[in-house]
């Protein structure tokens, strides 16, 4: 093995392990805006959350002494923030009020499809048959758990545009993303999105203000919770996967959420998931298997039999191997 093949599986195991503390922090966050949710407004607890994950990201920020990102990523790092870190929080925590758990997981996992699809048509990335077969088999799944969790007559016309609108929001802002990071750090792309949602939730003040007061204390510990965790955390070990990865791969990776929501419920919260939950979350795992795994290189190569194959000596002073 070459150095340069050493580090760049070093790099895309790291960057693995960055994906999988998001997905894990974001299935978390599930948990937590339940208790949150009943005490805050959708708008007020986007605002709640966004400052939370300003401060614990600004203070990062001046500890490692990072100042503004270069020009080149500016547009890319407020895109983002406009679409995911403001809309998309707004809009996701709207419709989640609107229709049951269940419809909403199935229309927002329409995400990881759009940033497939949008990934292909703004970034030039390929869409291998693995992903495309991955995604098919993870969104699936997602149907499955979603069916298995949704209530009587929970959907309505509204719920579901605004879930839609949530998955949109979140495909564009992930493929707004990818290109700044070409340009500024994990750290700075996650910071200044971040300030721009926060900027962007500034009307909800006075709702956040007044739901405040009369929250109880776990609400608003869960609200912080959001802040620091999902948002500060887990949107930066995201970036900083996304930007040793493509945007569909990274994805399709969020399939993986379905499963821990149900998981983490069942461990924290005594639900007891339905048989056809299981097997939605199965697939879900499934899908990401598949769409992450690599076609194997042919390596092998037929030699006529008593043959001797000459080999060049290696010239002095050559190495890298290992």
């Amino acid at each position: 093995m070459t150095n340069s093949s050493h580090t760049g599986r070093r790099s895309e195991r790291l960057a693995l392990a960055a994906a999988g503390v998001s997905v894990v922090l974001w299935a978390s966050a599930f948990v937590s805006i339940r208790s949150a949710g009943d005490a805050y407004s959708p708008g007020a607890l986007a605002l709640g959350r966004l400052l939370s994950g300003t401060v614990v990201l600004g203070v990062l920020m001046a500890v490692r002494r990072e100042g503004l990102p270069p020009r080149a990523a500016w547009r890319g790092t407020a895109l983002s923030g406009l679409l995911w870190f403001g809309l998309y929080m707004v809009v996701l925590n709207w419709g989640e009020q609107q229709v049951d758990a269940g419809t909403a997981a199935m229309v927002v996992n329409i995400g990881p499809i759009l940033i497939a699809l949008l990934g292909a048509r703004f970034l030039g990335e390929r869409l291998p048959p693995r992903l495309v077969a991955g995604m098919g088999v993870s969104f699936a799944g997602a149907v499955a758990v979603g069916l298995s969790m949704s209530g009587e007559g929970g959907a309505d016309v509204l719920g579901v545009a605004l879930c839609l609108l949530a998955a949109v929001t979140y495909a564009a802002g992930v493929v707004a993303q990818k290109p700044a990071l070409a340009h500024g750090s994990a750290l700075q792309v996650t910071f200044f999105g971040c300030l721009v949602g926060t900027a962007v939730c500034l009307p909800f003040s006075g709702q956040l203000v007044a739901d405040a007061a009369g929250a109880p204390l776990p609400a608003t510990l869960n609200m912080v919770y959001l802040g620091v965790f999902p948002t500060a955390l887990a949107f930066t070990t995201w970036a900083y996967a996304l930007a040793r990865t493509t945007a569909g791969r990274m994805g399709a990776t969020t399939y993986v959420v379905p499963t821990l929501v149900v998981l983490m419920s069942w461990l924290l919260l005594d639900e007891v998931p339905a048989w056809l939950t299981l097997v939605g979350g199965a697939l879900c795992l499934a899908g990401v298997a598949v769409s992450r795994s690599r076609p194997r290189r042919r390596t092998d190569r037929t030699e006529p039999v008593g043959v001797s194959v000459p080999v060049a000596p290696e010239p002095e002073g050559a190495g890298g191997t290992c």
